[in-house]
């Protein structure tokens, strides 16, 4: 059977060989005291709030199942347009919203609308790869740049600006960011959009871990420093929505009517029941949760990120935001006679029944040197993480 080019072109997802591994040692130990801590999947230990559930029981009851607009419920496009002026103070019409099928439908969405095949998208090393090969599905090519601990892993102005070339279409952001947890400062952000504009290119902007900012210095949307940001946002993080499939986009008003054929023709919509249920997410009974569960999320990052770098596993810049730690774990390879990010994931698993995330996926710029590890677990959980690495690494 012939597969085709756009196809082999997706790079194996490595972090699942590690999900594999991790799953099957867990079998093996499930029974021990020293079953395997999972910090390699980047998704909330929270479900969806009470009111939430309770709203889509209450849409399958009622029947409030059919197809939506492919633009999405209208009153679920206006609750989020609400949310953006009183959590972020950005004036957001519900005419620019599009629901999407998760953060995944909204990039493809873009990338499909906005990029031909030669187009050239600059994305700084690391980043999360799927939003890659969402550029490269649309026959685009993700240019990665690399960053530094300077630069907060963040693209600069300067560098986006270095890097354009003849084909440079725009650039795919994220802030915060996964892996990192870290966000583009404010005023180079504006810079880097300036830089942008002056080439007539577009700015993508992942703000998926936008509510999950935990410093008001940079905890703000990208949507406030103008209408030709398009920002792809989610239910799945702050909203701890995973598995129910729904995001959106903030667009340009011209862009709408282009991503509405779109979607029509690949999607219909993003599900019925998930959009009923999220429109309980904006009531205040569960803002004040999430709002609780954010506070959970950032006690969780404060213990963690010292207790590492007191190990030896140094985290360069703390997240300001998401629930990572990107640690650069050479000095322990060192120590172990270990190659790179990749053993030491495999080792840790192995004597610390700890599963993490090697570096590998996220780019290739020193990326070899670098785990990320999820801290959206348990506080209990992290501290038996933490007990048992620093048990293995300095015995």
């Amino acid at each position: 059977m012939r597969i085709s080019e756009r196809a082999e072109r997706i790079e194996p997802f490595w972090v699942m060989e590690v999900a594999k591994a991790a799953s099957k040692k867990a079998r093996a130990v499930a029974h021990t005291d020293r079953p395997v801590v999972f910090l390699n999947i980047g998704e909330p230990d929270f479900t969806a709030p009470p009111r939430v559930q309770q709203a889509a029981q209450a849409a399958i009851e009622d029947g409030h199942t059919q197809y939506t607009p492919a633009l999405g419920l209208d009153a679920l496009r206006q609750a989020i347009s609400n949310w953006y002026a009183q959590r972020f103070g950005v004036q957001v019409p519900a005419s620019r919203i599009v629901v999407t099928a998760g953060a995944s439908a909204a990039l493809q969405l873009a990338c499909l609308a906005l990029i031909d095949r030669g187009d050239e998208i600059l994305m700084p090393d690391p980043s999360y790869p799927c939003n890659r090969h969402f550029v490269s599905a649309a026959e685009g090519t993700a240019v990665l740049v690399p960053t530094t601990a300077e630069e907060r892993f963040q693209l600069s102005a300067a560098k986006v600006a270095a890097a354009w070339g003849p084909q440079t279409r725009g650039v795919l952001l994220a802030s915060p960011s996964n892996p990192t947890g870290t966000s583009i400062d404010p005023a180079e952000l504006a810079r880097i959009i300036d830089v942008v504009r002056e080439k007539g290119g577009i700015t993508l902007i992942d703000e998926i871990y936008l509510g999950l900012s935990h410093d008001d210095a940079f905890g703000q949307s990208a949507l406030a420093l103008g209408d030709d940001v398009i920002s792809i946002n989610s239910f799945s993080k702050y909203f701890n929505m995973t598995g129910w499939r729904l995001g959106w986009l903030v667009v340009p008003e011209p862009l709408v009517p282009v991503l509405e054929r779109l979607a029509q023709n690949l999607f219909i919509c993003a599900s019925t029941v998930a959009q009923q249920a999220a429109l309980a997410c904006f009531e205040p009974e569960s803002l004040t949760e999430y709002e609780r569960r954010r506070a959970e999320f950032k006690a969780r990052r404060d213990y963690f990120l010292p207790a590492l770098n007191d190990m030896g596993l140094t985290v360069p810049v703390a997240p300001d935001g998401a629930f990572y730690a990107w640690a650069d774990c050479s000095a322990a390879c060192q120590k172990l006679g270990l190659t790179d990010s990749w053993d030491f994931a495999f080792a840790a698993l192995e004597h610390a029944h700890v599963a993490i995330t090697p570096g590998r996926d996220f780019g290739t710029d020193q990326t070899a040197r670098f785990v990320r590890f999820s801290t959206a677990n348990s506080m209990a959980e992290l501290q038996t993480a933490i007990a048992r690495l620093d048990a293995w690494l300095n015995p």
